[in-house]
């Protein structure tokens, strides 16, 4: 998956410092990040070193990656980059992964930072803390931490047969999983059971955990789970959410795992017989 970027390790602690000229620069502008690409098409990020001319009050430290130090460039798109950005959702699929990884976990912070300028409070202008990743209202003293929004991703299994989905109205058109965000008052296990009877109509037993994974583009936390059919297999479909709902035999399961997302290594973990 795309956090999986050993013999490289990820540090996420926060630290008041400086980056060093070889220290790796993120620098975004919606939702696109400057990125140079070589003869050969493989990435590299900027480094600070590239930023020559900038202030050292324009970085802020995010993450470490096998003592690589990662900034975010908190002014505006440099002239010079503006020709070289690529889409954060689309980079994803790219064979560097500690990049991919990188990219997706700096947008999520960036996101942050940029939201979260003023306080939700009383409006006024909100401060870093020299010591932790929270900001700070001066004026009435809220705190705010990094957004996290946990969702579950729901294997429904009946026998050999897997339920994979479609979602409607999206650009993504390849087959999922029933998917959902957790709500208020709940645990993820009645997540996953009100998900699956919203979207498909479908009753669920022995829910099971499988893994987890940080996907930073939407700032989600994913919580995998298995479980089985309780009663009819009679689909039937919310179409506001999916477009289509169907079983599979394990054998014809139309989807190989791209070594970047859970759903589909949940979905090769079934047609392996991983998940019995």
């Amino acid at each position: 998956m795309i956090q999986d970027i050993a013999p490289l390790a990820f540090h996420n602690q926060y630290r008041k410092r400086l980056p060093g000229p070889n220290d790796r620069v993120l620098i975004y502008q919606g939702e696109s990040v400057a990125v140079f690409r070589g003869g050969n098409g493989e990435l590299r990020l900027p480094s600070r070193g590239d930023l020559g001319n900038a202030a050292d009050e324009d970085f802020r430290y995010l993450f470490d990656i096998s003592g690589i130090g990662y900034f975010l460039y908190l002014e505006k798109m440099p002239r010079a980059y503006r020709n070289s950005v690529e889409s954060v959702r689309k980079l994803r699929q790219e064979k560097n992964k500690d990049i991919c990884y990188a990219v997706a976990t700096g947008f999520q912070l960036y996101v942050w930072y940029r939201d979260n300028r003023y306080c939700g409070r009383c409006g006024k202008r909100t401060e870093h803390s020299p010591d932790i990743r929270m900001l700070k209202c001066p004026h009435c003293g809220n705190e705010i931490y990094p957004k996290i929004a946990p969702a579950v991703i729901v294997g429904v299994r009946d026998g050999n047969r897997l339920l994979l989905t479609r979602y409607a109205g999206r650009a993504y058109k390849r087959y999922a999983l029933v998917a959902g965000f957790n709500e208020i008052g709940e645990t993820p296990e009645e997540t996953v059971q009100r998900e699956v009877m919203e979207e498909v109509g479908l009753k669920v037993r022995n829910i099971r955990y499988y893994k987890s994974q940080p996907w930073g583009v939407d700032s989600d936390l994913l919580l995998g789970y298995f479980c089985d059919l309780d009663g009819s297999d009679q689909i039937r479909l919310d179409h506001d959410e999916l477009e289509t709902g169907e079983w599979f035999e394990r054998e014809d399961i139309p989807v190989e795992d791209d070594g970047i997302s859970l759903t589909r290594a949940m979905i090769q973990a079934f047609k392996e017989g991983e998940t019995e």
